[in-house]
């Protein structure tokens, strides 16, 4: 029986750690990098002027009313909190809502360190303290993941309806301020059929090269997600409604924390919850371009608030103000999080 010493055993698993070491390396180095590109992308055309007022418009906000907005979406994660635990209760789970949301925090703390580290850690630190196994917290967690991805094509669809005028005005090429809108529609209805003719594309040729390893990847990835919208239908029937409650309290509290922050800045005051709508869709989407956001989620809140007449420095630096207070959030409060969970459970660490 070979030694601990033995080739076989440390030297044949180095390579293995070593390739994921540099994998997660090589994620981080090329989230960031994309970050700072659309950073400098973002403020490259300024002028010295622009960048004065830019700096201007985050000095003088209001940042008093970012307060409430922030305490909103510590709520939001909270509830995110306790309708994981509803998810563990089927498998016979049921953790303190203290840890779990320390947990929640905690897998936000880890994704602006690390791409994609964040949902393994929140498992990994919740199975610790809650003796609880980690494949079945990750089973509930593509639950929610795959929950998450349907309320946000809601969100987006909602947007899309209840601004029909400024889509079809868009799509028709004309200023938002109003012009010719008669092609719109037509315009709208041509991309839904693109996009439906390219799901039965994708489908075929699913099918037809299923043999593929990139193919059998992606069938994996949208069986998980299936997998996990099924998984609801194990909640208790009458703790199905708090479940719902919760999702539609968390999706509400990230839209107003969205509505409450125009208030801040004098620029975009006047803004209303439309605006605030498709913010909350474009930024969702953004914060998974890079790094936690960075760069990305300032240039779409940029883009989208042109759409309602907002100067370009004005967006600019609304997108700035709402990234800076989410990351500002989950940073402290995941930190406490990360102090505090161990030291709170000092009896299941012995």
């Amino acid at each position: 029986m070979p030694s601990s010493s033995s080739p076989i055993g440390p030297v044949g698993e180095q390579p293995t750690f070593m390739n994921k070491t540099l994998s997660l390396a090589l994620q981080y180095l090329i989230f960031l990098g994309l970050g700072l590109f659309l950073i400098w992308w973002s403020i490259h055309n300024l002028s010295e002027e622009d960048m004065r007022r830019l700096g201007d418009a985050l000095g003088g906000a209001d940042y008093v009313l970012v307060l409430p907005a922030m305490v909103m979406l510590l709520l939001s994660h909270y509830s995110r909190a306790l309708r994981w635990r509803i998810l563990m209760q089927p498998l016979g789970f049921e953790p303190s809502r203290r840890n779990t949301f320390f947990a929640v925090m905690l897998g936000y703390f880890f994704n602006l360190l690390v791409p994609r580290m964040g949902e393994v850690m929140k498992c990994t630190m919740l199975a610790r303290y809650e003796q609880t196994p980690v494949d079945k917290l990750i089973g509930t967690m593509v639950a929610e993941r795959a929950l998450d991805v349907i309320c946000l094509a809601l969100v987006i669809g909602l947007s899309l309806v209840l601004q029909m005028d400024m889509v079809t005005t868009f799509l028709s090429g004309a200023d938002v301020s109003g012009s010719d809108r008669s092609n719109g529609w037509w315009r709208l209805l041509g991309l839904l059929g693109l996009a439906l003719a390219g799901v039965w594309l994708v489908r075929v040729l699913m099918s037809r090269y299923a043999h593929l390893s990139i193919v059998a990847r992606i069938r994996s990835i949208a069986s998980g997600i299936w997998q996990g919208l099924t998984s609801v239908r194990r909640i208790e029937r009458s703790r199905l409604p708090a479940f719902l409650l919760h999702t539609l309290f968390i999706w509400t509290m990230y839209l107003l924390s969205i509505r409450l922050g125009f208030y801040a800045m004098s620029s975009v005051a006047g803004l209303g919850m439309s605006a605030a709508l498709t913010i909350l869709s474009v930024g969702s989407l953004a914060m998974i371009i890079t790094q936690g956001g960075i760069g990305a989620y300032q240039i779409v809140v940029q883009r989208s608030l042109a759409l309602y007449g907002i100067p370009e420095v004005g967006g600019l630096a609304f997108g700035w103000l709402l990234w800076a207070f989410q990351t500002a959030l989950v940073l402290v409060v995941g930190l406490i999080c990360l102090i505090l969970l161990p030291i709170l459970n000092k009896k299941v660490r012995s």
